[in-house]
């Protein structure tokens, strides 16, 4: 039986025994699409990347495969959320620090920027891709990591991460603007996990999940119940699906509050905890924020652009 210890072993020797023209670029691995999208931006041509989780992809309950376990061992470089989002991981890529470059880049983020975590006492939530200008601190540690293993390509990585950066910054500019368009009552998010605590912190959102931070936790009878109530009491109209969710939780609020007389819609699909397709303008962490974004604003009644910031936004 091939144990995990042997196949990093194994995966570890033949990356070092590969001929120098192989190693040109740095080989990055990433867990979520989102870091991928982070080190293709700042590596641009002198990198490759390989995302483990793809769209749809929950990263809470993700297990490594054999293939994952050759892949990351095989890697110049090796990015993670860390913040015990990849918590069925966590364990593996500890080990794996001590053969390769492994690096946490959430936890990069000074803990005066973070949200306490509910859920596990003495934890951060990890969902801080939600508001840019947290995101803004993952591409620098990103930046930093590959300048660390890279040193020959320093100015390339520090030229395009602070093209990101403009990018990042403009991203967050038009998120404020069209958030702030949604009267002030109607700034209630509800959700299917509680993926959007950061992007409540910062835009000015009351977020309500069924389930907790993590996809892993039970939603109980008691606590759909509890949103019902609230979504009958408080006249919310609207409630957001995920991506990477199932959406049974979702409709068993929008039914329960039909049987109470009070009609709820679907305001629309959010990518929580992975992008869209790989090739598409959703598939990038800019159009995966100015997607939710823009949907957000467009159901609770605020104005914003039906095809997003910059008219890439594919029409539904």
């Amino acid at each position: 039986m091939l144990t995990r210890r042997f196949l990093l072993s194994f995966a570890t020797a033949a990356a070092l025994a590969l001929p120098a023209a192989a190693q040109d670029r740095l080989s990055v691995v990433a867990t979520t699409g989102m870091i991928a999208d982070a080190a293709r931006q700042v590596g641009g041509e002198r990198v490759d990347v390989t995302a483990l989780m793809g769209p749809g992809v929950d990263p809470h309950a993700y297990r490594q495969t054999r293939s994952d376990i050759v892949t990351t061992a095989q890697a110049d470089l090796v990015f993670w959320n860390g913040l015990y989002l990849e918590a069925q991981l966590e364990p593996f890529l500890l080990e794996l620090a001590a053969e390769r470059a492994v690096v946490a880049v959430a936890e990069a983020i000074p803990s005066s920027q973070l949200i306490g975590s509910e859920d596990y006492e003495g934890r951060f939530d990890p969902h801080v891709w939600m508001n840019p200008n947290l995101w803004s601190r993952v591409v620098l540690a990103t930046r930093d990591a590959m300048i660390a293993a890279d040193p020959d390509n320093a100015e390339t990585y520090t030229a395009n991460a602070a093209t990101h950066l403009e990018e990042l910054a403009a991203l967050a500019v038009y998120s404020q603007t069209v958030l702030a368009s949604i009267p002030a009552e109607a700034r209630v998010l509800v959700t299917a996990h509680d993926a959007f605590t950061y992007f409540g912190a910062a835009y000015g959102f009351e977020v309500m999940g069924i389930q907790g931070i993590s996809t892993e936790s039970e939603a109980g009878l008691n606590r759909i119940s509890e949103l019902v109530d609230t979504l009958v009491t408080r006249n919310i109209g609207a409630v957001f699906v995920e991506t990477s969710v199932s959406d049974r939780n979702i409709r068993a609020l929008i039914e329960g509050a039909a049987a109470q007389g009070h009609t709820v819609s679907i305001g629309g699909e959010l990518f929580s905890d992975a992008m869209g397709a790989p090739g598409t303008y959703e598939g990038t962490y800019l159009g995966m924020i100015d997607h939710n974004v823009t949907t957000i604003a467009r159901a609770l009644g605020g104005q914003a652009p039906e095809r997003g910031r910059i008219d890439e936004l594919a029409l539904n």
